[in-house]
């Protein structure tokens, strides 16, 4: 019976957490202190929303860089092979810094406190949430005005407009650096009042 009830209850816990890889844009203290739990049981919850984050965060990513602007230059190429290398090449961005970006967070938290490795991880991931969130509102938005030039060399897309949605884009990132550092702080302050509470 109560195998039962756990089979019941996990599923519930992943869509939780699936509507918490959302709500952690406006709600980000409620959904980042969850991430104290780390438990198999909770981290095995956490586990698609952490998936989803981090590859919509990678593929946001690398459509950023010198390569995306030059893709369509090769006239074999079209918007299904941009979308290929997309997929692919964020994926492999994203489960780079995914796992080395957690191993140097837990190590520089050693300095103030102690985190676990897959706490480090899984709070990177929930902090990529914003940039995550650009790939859908300002990526369509630069596709929209220029086009085909994005992925062109010496198109459209150069000048002030560029730089401005760069900016823009920007701005994504230092919210999920916001993000990040809320959340190591609320993962250190819990590990600190715990070792004062067994001392």
């Amino acid at each position: 019976m109560a195998t039962r009830a756990r089979a019941v209850q996990a599923p519930a816990d992943e869509r939780a957490w699936l509507g918490r890889a959302v709500t952690v844009l406006w709600r980000p203290r409620e959904v980042l202190a969850g991430l104290r739990d780390d438990s198999e049981a909770a981290a095995q919850a956490r586990s698609e929303a952490v998936l989803a984050l981090v590859l919509l965060a990678g593929i946001a990513s690398v459509l950023w860089t010198p390569i995306a602007g030059q893709i369509l230059d090769d006239v074999t190429l079209d918007w299904i092979d941009v979308a290929v290398w997309a997929f692919f090449g964020g994926g492999i961005y994203a489960i780079a810094l995914y796992f080395l970006g957690g191993l140097v967070l837990q190590w520089l938290a050693r300095a103030v406190g102690w985190i676990s490795y897959r706490q480090a991880r899984h709070v990177l991931a929930f902090a990529s949430a914003p940039v995550a969130l650009s790939l859908f509102v300002v990526m369509p938005v630069r596709l929209a005005v220029y086009g085909e030039d994005v992925f062109r060399s010496g198109g459209s897309d150069r000048g002030a407009g560029a730089w401005a949605f760069a900016a823009v884009e920007l701005v994504f990132v230092a919210w999920s650096l916001a993000l990040l550092l809320l959340g190591l702080r609320m993962l250190l302050s819990k590990a600190s009042s715990s070792s004062a509470g067994i001392s």
